[in-house]
């Protein structure tokens, strides 16, 4: 056998979808992990900043972002180990199905290790979409805040009184992150406006925004591992049935 017929097989033997999901799932786990990390400081000095006096007022947010960034860290290595694995079982599915090592066939053992991960991936994907739905909360938090300060310019523009857009405020204690008796709680006017000019405003949007951007990858990543792992998981229980191992 040739150098380029070896080239050809060992090209042939790679699990090209399973190569893609590895690198979108690393790509979007560093946008949600990386970035969700920072735009949680953030947060929290935008809140102690603008939306609280008391310190008691935001020491459950302050933990909550202390813990989420753990939970973060866990994330990205387990995420990191498990593209690992999966690409891995795709060489292997890949190879069993093509057949392109002589001695290299699947087994009893292979399959099964490949419905386990099917059925973890697909667990998975279902806990990622709840993920991806709550990155989606401080994007539309921070996206409300940001019309309603483009409202208070407009009539700031419009209209010479103050108290002409004095009511117009961003209430943070509705989206939970206070409780109901911090104070104040919320910001009005003149003074949201200028929290929306600030810079800590729209590096902690960008943030969050690529942080959603990162989780939606992710999940697109564990939706090709299902696609490619099951149609391997199929055809190699069709070998297995046709008495090919």
């Amino acid at each position: 056998m040739g150098c380029y017929d070896c080239c050809i097989r060992c090209i042939g033997a790679v699990p090209y979808p399973s190569l893609v999901a590895t690198l979108l799932c690393y790509a979007g786990m560093a946008l949600f992990c990386g970035c969700g990390h920072e735009a949680l400081t953030q947060t929290e000095v935008l809140v102690e900043t603008y939306f609280a006096r008391n310190v008691q007022d935001y020491v459950v947010m302050a933990s909550f972002i202390k813990y989420f960034q753990y939970v973060i860290y866990g994330l990205a290595s387990f995420f990191f180990l498990y593209g690992i694995l999966l690409l891995a079982e795709g060489f292997y599915t890949t190879s069993a199905v093509k057949q392109t090592f002589g001695e290299f066939r699947s087994t009893q053992c292979g399959r099964c290790l490949s419905l386990t991960f099917i059925i973890v991936t697909y667990i998975l994907a279902f806990i990622w979409l709840a993920v991806f739905a709550f990155s989606a909360i401080p994007v539309f938090f921070l996206f409300n805040m940001e019309q309603t300060c483009h409202t208070v310019n407009i009539l700031s523009e419009t209209t010479p009184s103050i108290n002409q857009h004095g009511w117009i405020c961003m209430d943070a204690r509705q989206y939970g992150l206070l409780p109901w008796n911090a104070m104040p709680g919320k910001s009005c006017g003149t003074t949201l406006a200028a929290i929306c000019k600030t810079s800590e405003f729209y590096v902690t949007y960008d943030l969050y925004i690529a942080a959603f951007a990162g989780a939606g990858i992710t999940l697109l990543a564990l939706f090709l591992y299902l696609v490619a792992t099951t149609y391997n998981y199929a055809v190699l229980r069709f070998l297995g049935r046709k008495g090919i191992r």
